[in-house]
């Protein structure tokens, strides 16, 4: 299974900081060079599809989402059937490298495995599978932010490169929004095995966040309106009602955990 790295040109700083975490987790790896949106300014002349209609993607979310696509391209002609996609600002837990150098633990017919946590609460299936060494593989059953460490299948690499061949999308909406994903095997390891720096360690900001920020700062998206109590009391209606829901279907919602960085017996 390779293993591929998404790392800008200009970031070399965050090249060696991946090379010491595989280092550290006893596994390698293969970079692939990002596409910068500093290079490409007329990326955001390119269709988006529908769902941002309301907030247009920024020309560094184009470039994400064409960077993952030349990992989906490597994925899709390499003969194993799963590859695994990282971007360059992951921290692993100590026990990573037994499951990325193998993957007989993937459940049979996943399409995604997504490998980090957001620290977001999310919704999963109440029934795990074992993986090994600590971990379990759950389906996903609400969308999950982030795509900063997945594991994917060589026939939805070829489905995600075909839906991305006329139309840009976030990463993580075309693989973790439910509006998106219908029909798919998702699954969430649980406790994660990657997590972003800035969660657990504060030494690499998301060059994407900044960048999207500061696109949303000049549009004025970056406002904040307070809602009515009407609105907010709907919305809190609302979660006990999928609380409910979720309970009776046999899930529950989650805040997926870290595994630990320090490797353990």
């Amino acid at each position: 299974m390779k293993r591929l790295v998404i790392n800008l040109d200009r970031s070399p700083d965050r090249l060696a900081h991946m090379a010491s975490e595989f280092a550290r987790i006893g596994i390698g790896f293969e970079r692939i060079a990002g596409i910068d949106a500093q290079d490409h300014p007329n990326l955001v002349l390119q269709p988006q599809h529908a769902i941002h209609a309301i907030r247009p993607l920024a020309g560094s979310e184009i470039a994400c989402l064409h960077s993952h696509r030349a990992c989906w391209t490597i994925i899709a002609q390499d003969d194993a059937p799963y590859g695994a996609v990282f971007e360059d600002d992951m921290v692993f837990s100590g026990r990573a490298g037994a499951l990325l150098g193998d993957t007989s633990w993937v459940p049979a017919g996943a399409d995604v495995v997504k490998l980090e946590t957001f620290f977001s609460r999310t919704v999963i299936q109440r029934r795990r599978a074992p993986a090994g060494h600590g971990f379990s593989t759950v389906r996903l059953r609400k969308g999950h932010p982030g795509a900063g460490g997945y594991l994917l299948s060589r026939q939805m690499a070829r489905a995600f490169l075909e839906a991305t061949a006329q139309v840009n999308i976030a990463v993580d909406d075309l693989i973790f929004n439910p509006a998106m994903s219908a029909g798919r095997n998702i699954y969430q390891l649980v406790p994660a095995l990657c997590a972003q720096d800035q969660f657990v360690g504060d030494r690499l900001p998301s060059l994407l966040d900044q960048e999207r920020d500061a696109a949303r700062t000049a549009s004025g998206l970056m406002a904040r309106q307070s809602k009515p109590t009407a609105v907010r009391i709907s919305r809190e209606a609302g979660r006990t009602v999928r609380w409910i829901a979720d309970f009776c279907r046999l899930r529950r919602q989650i805040v997926v955990p870290f595994g630990p960085i320090e490797a353990t017996d």
